[in-house]
């Protein structure tokens, strides 16, 4: 190594951050210095103090004057006592007024047994219950009685309308025979024949039987031959009124 590279000046690699260190280390302390400062500008705390002043001394007590005694009463003297004479008597005592006469009081009347009113109450209503008893009865049998009649009614009428209809049955039979019949010359009164007769549901009849003679034979023989001859006979309206068997009678002049 030569001599001039030896006293060379060297570079300083250590002052920078020597200067570094340094500003830091100032920076720090203005914090610390402002911290510090703005740490003590708060208000100082008050502090409130009472003063009280000493009580006062007692007052010294008060010496009464003694009171003078009280004076003497002297007693009264006794009057002397005024002696009555002996003359003089004593009045007798009143009499007591005697006393008005109490009226009597009339004896209270007994009072009513408190269970009259339920009673009444009670028997009241059990003739109530009665009363619609009668009543419902009424009316039931009142209703039975109407229902009897209108049944009644219904069957005199029905029994009215099928002895009606029947009569017009027998009598268009009795008519149907009449035209057909030939009746004998000499014939005289107003004889009357019953026959029996039987026929089918058509009309048409089967047998012919003489039930009562009319006492004359002729009579007899023209009605038995008019009903034969007027087979089928005609039928009943309605048709219930339909009997196989018939009984009709004739008269010449009915």
């Amino acid at each position: 190594m030569s001599a001039l590279a030896y006293f060379r000046p060297r570079p300083d690699y250590a002052l920078g951050r020597s200067f570094v260190l340094a500003f830091a280390v100032h920076l720090a302390l203005v914090a610390v210095m402002f911290l510090g400062v703005r740490w003590q500008s708060h208000p100082a705390e008050s502090v409130t103090v009472e003063l009280w002043d000493p009580p006062p001394p007692p007052p010294a007590p008060v010496v009464e004057a003694p009171k003078p005694p009280p004076p003497k009463v002297e007693p009264p003297k006794p009057e002397p006592e005024v002696k009555k004479p002996d003359i003089v008597e004593k009045a007798p005592p009143p009499k007591p007024k005697p006393k008005p006469e109490a009226k009597a009081k009339p004896e209270p009347k007994p009072a009513p047994p408190k269970d009259d009113e339920f009673q009444k109450r009670q028997a009241r209503e059990q003739l109530a219950m009665e009363q619609r008893k009668f009543d419902e009865e009424k009316r039931r049998l009142d209703e039975e009685r109407r229902k009897a009649d209108a049944e009644r009614l219904a069957r005199e009428l029905a029994a009215s309308a099928r002895n009606k209809a029947l009569a017009d049955y027998i009598g268009r039979i009795q008519a149907k025979v009449r035209a057909n019949w030939i009746l004998p010359q000499n014939l005289q009164g107003n004889p009357e024949a019953i026959f029996n007769v039987v026929q089918l549901p058509t009309g048409e009849v089967i047998s012919i039987k003489l039930a009562k003679s009319s006492g004359n034979a002729a009579y007899d023989a023209a009605v038995e031959r008019a009903i034969l001859k007027s087979s089928p006979l005609p039928l009943p309206e309605p048709r219930s009124l339909f009997a196989r068997e018939l009984k009709l009678t004739f008269k010449p002049r009915d």
